[in-house]
């Protein structure tokens, strides 16, 4: 998608200033992207991928830990050249979880670098149904027991539901603003319209 070639363009171009070897916490992400980003097996590029589970790491330039972006508290400040984090922020919970990560994000790396979706976008990402986030919880607990919705398959009891429902909470641009106070954000556009949003800072 020409969206994530800009992304990835746009990161390399912040970073290549950057003294290397780079020490990079990816907060929430896979081996998959780094693969796609071409940083994978760079010993220029020293990353520590944080996420909820582990597997083993297929590249010598990247370790894959346990973790949760809302308490990093296993790492120093300022501890990573580049926190990072691609389309996970809008997963961790409600405004108050959200906040906690990019605080998190903030402490522990010199710079930070953070990617989600925007909410005002009428077209969800993860349900893939037009205006869907807009949705009160009903109707969208509705739907997910009675239909499979983009990467969601269809979830016929109303526990599992209701949490696949409550499991992404997309961000406006204020609220990112608020969440980064030193931050630029970047518009990600798709149909002429802003799609995602690229916060960083400290460059």
């Amino acid at each position: 998608m020409k969206v994530r070639l800009k992304r990835i363009s746009f990161f390399k171009d912040l970073t290549s200033p950057l003294p290397k070897p780079m020490k990079i916490i990816d907060v929430g992400g896979t081996e998959l992207f780094w693969e796609k980003m071409g940083l994978a097996d760079d010993a220029s590029y020293q990353i520590i991928i944080l996420n909820l589970f582990k597997t083993e790491s297929r590249h010598p330039n990247i370790r894959l830990v346990i973790g949760d972006a809302r308490d990093m508290s296993a790492f120093e400040d300022g501890e990573f050249d580049v926190a990072f984090s691609n389309s996970v922020i809008e997963h961790v919970g409600e405004l108050a979880e959200q906040r906690q990560m990019a605080k998190e994000m903030m402490r522990v790396g010199k710079r930070y670098f953070v990617q989600t979706p925007n909410r005002s976008f009428p077209f969800e990402p993860h349900f893939l149904f037009p205006f869907f986030q807009f949705f009160p919880l009903a109707l969208k607990v509705f739907m997910i027991r009675h239909f499979s919705l983009g990467w969601c398959r269809r979830i016929p009891e109303k526990e599992g539901a209701t949490k696949a429902a409550k499991s992404v909470r997309l961000l406006r641009r204020r609220e990112i603003a608020n969440l980064f106070p030193d931050g630029k954000i970047r518009d990600e556009k798709l149909f002429g319209m802003t799609s995602s949003f690229i916060v960083y800072g400290r460059w």
